[in-house]
């Protein structure tokens, strides 16, 4: 068994530049971890052509891996754009077992892609984050309602795009809806995460990090309360205040995330985190401000490299 690449998207080459200077490239293999090529993708690739350096193409649905016979691909540092979360989470494990450096770790991509362990990550670290917790029953729940009080919101243990959230006004909605979720089955729906309900000034922030650095930033504005930009959420830019910025630091530093979308409220207390994603998506936040991120992205993956040699 070998290790198979994207042969449908292939590989990218581009001419040797000087390294080191302006974040170029030289000889760096970047390669880009992807289920499918979002626009995201596609602008991470035509970053990387410009700033010379290689790119390979891992389409995850390819990939056929043998533990007993390490191939690694011929890369530099592999940067993860998946959707598929756990099948790039393992293909990231077995990449650095193989000695290919990769960003996020597959540690942060594993704790970022659970609300749980990345809830506890935060609370570890003194991140300033929305009050959280977690039941394995109903009736347990029913407790933390009492403590949190209403309303109460409702998530997945893994998902994105706020998808399968629910806010529970009364007891009596919160019983309903966790006995649906025990009801379709599945370890992860017996596992209740329950967060409490902050009143949004009609929006949320987006913060996109590089580095673990805060370098873009936009309101996401909504009627309705939950403000993901894949459920209709219309983005406005933000100044990068230096509240922003800690928290941002702290956030990604919690979870390990070198490039990562940090999701913050406004609260009476100050800014706290909702939630962190490793593989953020940055299409909403390229109308709000003129950074270049994709080409932000390469620079990082560059500068790793640079530092391993």
């Amino acid at each position: 068994m070998t290790y198979i690449a994207a042969t449908d998207f292939g590989s990218t080459s581009h001419p040797p530049l000087p390294p080191g200077e302006g974040g170029r490239g030289g000889d760096v293999r970047l390669g880009v971890l992807v289920s499918h090529l979002r626009e995201e993708e596609k602008l991470i690739i035509a970053a990387a052509g410009e700033l010379g350096v290689t790119t390979q193409v891992i389409q995850d649905r390819t990939l056929a891996l043998d533990l007993s016979a390490p191939q690694p691909p011929q890369v530099d540092v592999i940067l993860d754009r998946c959707v598929a979360h756990t099948r790039g989470g393992y293909a990231l494990r077995i990449f650095e077992s193989w000695g290919v450096p990769t960003i996020n770790p597959s540690a942060t991509v594993t704790t970022c892609d659970d609300k749980v362990l990345m809830s506890l990550a935060f609370a570890s670290a003194g991140v300033p984050a929305l009050r959280t917790a977690v039941a394995f029953t109903v009736e347990s729940a029913l407790v933390i309602g009492e403590e949190f009080g209403y309303p109460l919101i409702v998530k997945p243990v893994t998902g994105s795009w706020g998808r399968l959230l629910a806010r529970a006004n009364s007891p009596q909605d919160l019983r309903a809806i966790l006995e649906q979720k025990r009801t379709l089955g599945g370890p992860q729906h017996g596992v209740f995460y329950l967060q409490e309900y902050i009143q949004k000034p009609g929006r949320d922030l987006r913060i996109f990090a590089v580095g673990g650095e805060a370098i873009a930033a936009s309101y996401r504005n909504a009627e309705h309360w939950i403000t993901n930009v894949a459920r209709g959420a219309v983005s406005t830019p933000c100044p990068i205040t230096d509240e922003i910025a800690a928290v941002t630091r702290a956030a990604t530093a919690a979870v390990g995330a070198e490039i990562a979308g940090v999701d913050l409220v406004e609260t009476p207390d100050g800014l706290k985190v909702i939630e962190i994603n490793g593989g953020a998506e940055f299409k909403g936040l390229r109308g709000t401000t003129d950074v270049p991120i994709a080409h932000e992205i390469v620079k990082h993956a560059i500068s790793r490299v640079a530092a391993s040699r």
